[in-house]
């Protein structure tokens, strides 16, 4: 079996961490660019070099040619190593500190040269182009080796070509320059490396920072455990950047939220429309645990900020659990009402039993026929306007402990609730609650009544308890939301001041209200507005949401 690549680094001794091996990658590109810049420098160097030795060749041709001494000696003297010609160009030779300035005639035989014994033969190189009056610059070698030579014509007075000048720069020295140069471009592009390694390692700081000090191998593992992390979890994740555009969706959130791939990059009102979902996931509701409803599913979404400004989200899918608790909870609501019925039940039992002992017949049919019939006018009243079961079994009971009380428990006329709640746990502990608040208000109180008053508008739940009793003055109306705030005295086996708080927080979780103020005709009326409480229609009342075990719910237990 081959080896890994992690194995083959390892074995090469590469290093693993990420820091250490784009600190390498980088020093090497940065090495590797100082020198193909070196490169790519030095070669038009070179040829700069060498145009600026041809051109101070010619320049010197050029000026020795205008010399009218010369032009005089080609003329009227012999070629010799002591005549005019040949001092006059070792002269300005030695003054331009040129290779070699050779004077010839339109024979091609030397009239000057650095060599003495040159002088009176043929020239090497042909001066043929010199000799039709053409300038010439070349890089070529002759008998003084290879050189930079410039060639002119030369001229007598009346302007006839006589010869030709041949200068030669000697190539050597123009290497020497070259050489020269190098270490100066060395120098430069040793700071370049250096500034380069430098940027290189900062650089390399904060990937290192950014990345924890892991390996490559180590992050690759870790976004294939991610993805199948969410992809595999039956939860809802939805990811979103510091400027709210969705950038992850697993698949779990897909299916919830009813989106594709479409979504990534849009904001989330775009993605999902505004709403109250959009809403609670871009973070403008704020609370955990928070109920909203995406098409036919009831959703319980968290929040999460992000260290780079953004949020993850999480979904759960509550319609499936309510599913197979809705007909237990129907059963427990039903016998905490049947519990509130009992005491008064044993109470006309007996007086029915105490009416046929004294063999008072006519008396015990009248009283049973008396309250068989009340019970069935109150029954009907409720489940008439009240049509979720567990609503109505509750506020059937509250009417029994109102009466015994000597309270008068009225359903309002515009009481109109139909069986599509999508939390009616929650409503019952609402309810429950601001009843029992109401009741234990018009303790001692004559005529005492309360009203209950819920109504619909569109998925909008409104719900209004009145009482006749002594009313909330105005600046303890905010206090008894509060959590352990009450007027009254706390029982022995817990305390006090929670139902009223937990009116207000069911309430905003829902992203709805709960306030308090003056009824009609004195007393206090508790208003709590509760926004897409129901369902559309058309979906089934059986899958309703249950609180979780940190709800209000769970937190009736506790208050009662």
């Amino acid at each position: 079996m081959s080896p890994t690549p992690s194995a083959r680094r390892r074995r090469l001794g590469l290093p693993r961490r990420v820091f250490s091996q784009v600190l390498l990658m980088q020093v090497a590109i940065a090495a590797g660019v100082a020198v193909l810049a070196t490169g790519l420098f030095l070669a038009p160097l070179s040829k700069q070099l060498d145009q600026e030795a041809m051109r101070r060749a010619l320049a010197i041709a050029e000026t020795t040619a205008q010399d009218p001494k010369i032009a005089q000696g080609v003329l009227s003297t012999p070629p010799s190593a002591d005549g005019p010609v040949q001092k006059e160009a070792e002269r300005i030779r030695r003054a331009t500190h040129a290779e070699y300035i050779v004077v010839l005639d339109r024979h091609w035989i030397r009239w000057s040269h650095p060599t003495p014994s040159e002088i009176g033969r043929r020239v090497s190189t042909s001066p043929k182009d010199a000799l039709e009056g053409k300038e010439v610059m070349e890089i070529d070698k002759g008998t003084l080796g290879r050189s930079a030579r410039g060639k002119v014509p030369l001229y007598d007075s009346r302007h006839r070509i006589i010869g030709a000048v041949s200068v030669g720069i000697e190539y050597s020295s123009v290497r020497a320059n070259l050489i020269g140069a190098i270490p100066g471009l060395f120098a430069y592009a040793g700071g370049a490396l250096a500034v380069g390694a430098l940027a290189a390692w900062l650089i390399s700081r904060r990937v290192q920072r950014q990345t924890r000090d892991l390996a490559f191998s180590d992050i690759s593992a870790l976004l294939d455990e991610r993805e199948a992390m969410l992809h595999g979890i039956r939860e809802g994740v939805v990811a979103l950047d510091r400027a709210g555009r969705i950038r992850l969706l697993n698949d779990e959130a897909r299916r919830l939220l009813g989106i594709g791939d479409e979504a990534l990059g849009q904001s989330l009102d775009e993605a999902l429309g505004t709403g109250r979902t959009a809403d609670v996931l871009a973070g403008r509701v704020t609370g955990t645990d928070l109920l909203t409803v995406r098409g036919q599913r009831v959703l319980v979404a968290n929040r999460m900020p992000t260290d780079d400004g953004g949020a993850v989200a999480t979904l759960r899918d509550r319609t499936e659990l309510e599913q197979l608790g809705r007909e237990l909870d129907s059963t427990r609501g039903l016998i905490d009402a049947l519990r509130a019925q009992d005491h008064e039940h044993a109470n006309r039992m007996h007086t029915l039993l105490g009416l046929l002992e004294l063999e008072m017949y006519d008396d015990a049919v009248e009283f049973v026929g008396e309250v068989v019939g009340d019970h069935r006018v109150t029954a009907e009243q409720v489940t008439e306007k009240i049509k979720d079961p567990l609503l109505a079994a509750l506020l059937v009971g509250k009417a029994t402990v109102a009466a015994e009380r000597g309270v008068a428990l009225w359903i309002s006329d515009r009481t109109r609730l139909p069986d599509r709640l999508i939390d009616p746990r929650g409503l019952v502990t609402v309810v429950g609650n601001l009843v029992d608040n109401a009741l234990d208000a018009l303790g001692g109180t004559p005529h005492a009544r309360v009203e209950v008053e819920l109504r619909t508008e569109g998925r909008t739940a409104v719900l209004r308890v009145r009482d006749t009793g002594p009313g909330i003055p105005e600046e303890q109306r905010e206090l008894v939301f509060t959590d352990g705030w009450s007027t009254k005295k706390p029982p022995a086996h817990g305390k006090r001041g929670l139902g009223l708080s937990l009116v207000r927080r069911f309430a905003e979780r829902q992203g709805g209200s709960a306030t308090v103020s003056e009824a009609d005709g004195g007393g206090a009326e508790f208003t709590v507005v509760l926004p897409e409480a129901l369902t559309e229609p058309g979906l089934d009342a059986g899958l309703e949401p249950a609180l979780t075990a940190s709800g209000p719910a769970a937190d009736e237990e506790e208050a009662r």
